[in-house]
């Protein structure tokens, strides 16, 4: 009985386990949007992408960036996680993205990196890579904890101080998964093509490639994504013509770039990689050197979580407050359109990382005892800290919050 009712769960054609639910409501090239079970949903597209690539079937490539365009645009967490709802473990409506109810399944964004990689070597735009990135470094990392003994199933972007990784589940799809994806990163960093090699990923690491009859070692040194400096040596068997092709990140907008100190032209391409061909020899440097602000991010306004709010970027890593950094609480900050905000890195905090510093307003606590209504009183000036979104929930217990309320300006706090 226990299985036939498992076998009804899948196939029912009503409610919650409707054929959206399997992702088989229509036939994969009918169909245009990201629907049903967030993770089985990115399963089934990394499978239809390596077909589309296989066998350059249009109407496949064509299912794969509607789908793409839709998820990315309408339903994808700033995070890289995706799905919503923890009813059906997925999708809802477009623009539906709950900060405090966010279910965001580590698998879900485990997948989202699976998918977007294949798209990435499928069609060689470095906006697949970007959502990789965004992915690698937000939504499925904070899936572990530092010490990798607890994992989160849920990844929400707002907590009051009661959601906390867990060192195993019943249902244990996340940790397994974790386990398994960290380890294929390394090949995620570099592709290469009949003309050259792709750099990908900004990583410290080193690879051996062959372009047409040449073999390359390609290496790269570098502190991202705490820096935008990369190093990179070029060590061909021979000296040889191919490309180098750097992806210019879609958060970068100022990056120098150099060959072996000589500054070249640093625009990108269609493609979104900034392409450089030359005959290469053994010894042969690149750098480039990405300036990496602090951002602020805001969602489009058919979010309704988010209107009014901001959310803080530095490089590929989104960011948030935890109560341990901001005297006990962040529900209640607000951020100043005008506040300086600065960043800093700190090597003995959480396992080292860059954290942004500057000034909020902190809403004045009130006496209600005895009272119906009260003279709105200003807000209190406070210095605000925030950390990398995927290290929160390592120290001790309380609140977080991504979304920030933004207020006009300091100066314009207090009240005449």
């Amino acid at each position: 009985e226990r299985y036939l009712n498992l076998a009804k769960f899948f196939i029912d054609k009503k409610g919650l386990t409707g054929t959206e639910y399997n992702q088989d409501h229509l036939p994969v090239r009918q169909q245009s949007e990201i629907v049903g079970h967030a993770v089985r949903a990115m399963y089934l597209y990394a499978g239809v992408a390596d077909l589309a690539k296989y066998t350059n079937d249009p109407e496949l490539i064509a299912t794969m960036d509607r789908i793409w365009a839709d998820v990315t645009q309408r339903k994808m967490y700033i995070t890289g996680g995706i799905g919503p709802s923890a009813s059906n473990e997925g999708f809802t409506v477009p623009y539906d993205l709950p900060n405090e109810s966010a279910y965001a399944e580590t698998c879900a964004a485990i997948g989202m990196a699976l998918w977007n990689y294949r798209l990435l070597l499928l069609h060689g735009q470095s906006k697949y890579a970007d959502i990789l990135e965004k992915v690698l470094y937000n939504g499925s990392i904070s899936g572990v904890s530092l010490d990798g003994s607890k994992f989160f199933y849920v990844n929400p972007l707002t907590s009051r101080g009661n959601h906390h990784r867990q060192p195993w589940y019943g249902c244990a799809c996340c940790p397994t998964n974790v386990v398994r994806f960290i380890p294929q990163i390394p090949g995620y960093i570099y592709a290469t093509s009949s003309d050259g090699i792709w750099v990908n990923l900004y990583i410290s690491s080193r690879t051996n490639a062959k372009i047409g009859d040449v073999d390359v070692q390609f290496s790269q040194e570098t502190d991202y994504p705490w820096s935008g400096l990369v190093k990179m040596s070029v060590k061909p068997s021979k000296n040889a013509v191919f490309n180098v092709n750097m992806r210019l990140p879609d958060w970068c907008k100022s990056a120098k770039v150099s060959v072996n100190g000589q500054s070249i032209d640093n625009k990108p391409n269609d493609n979104g990689y900034i392409m450089i061909n030359r005959e290469w020899r053994d010894g042969d440097n690149v750098s480039i050197d990405m300036e990496m602000p602090i951002q602020r991010i805001c969602a489009n306004p058919k979010v309704s979580a988010d209107v009014g709010r901001v959310a803080l970027q530095r490089g590929p890593v989104i960011y948030c407050l935890e109560a341990e950094d901001n005297e006990g609480s962040v529900l209640d900050i607000a951020l100043p359109r005008d506040a300086k905000l600065s960043a800093s890195f700190k090597p003995d905090l959480l396992n080292g990382v860059a954290i942004i510093q500057g000034k909020g307003l902190r809403k004045t606590k009130m006496e209600w005892e005895n009272k119906l209504y009260q003279i709105v009183p200003d807000d209190l000036e406070t210095n605000i800290t925030a950390i990398p979104y995927y290290a929160w929930d390592n120290r001790s217990a309380g609140e977080m919050v991504v979304w920030l309320p933004e207020v006009t300006s300091l100066a314009e706090n207090k009240q005449e």
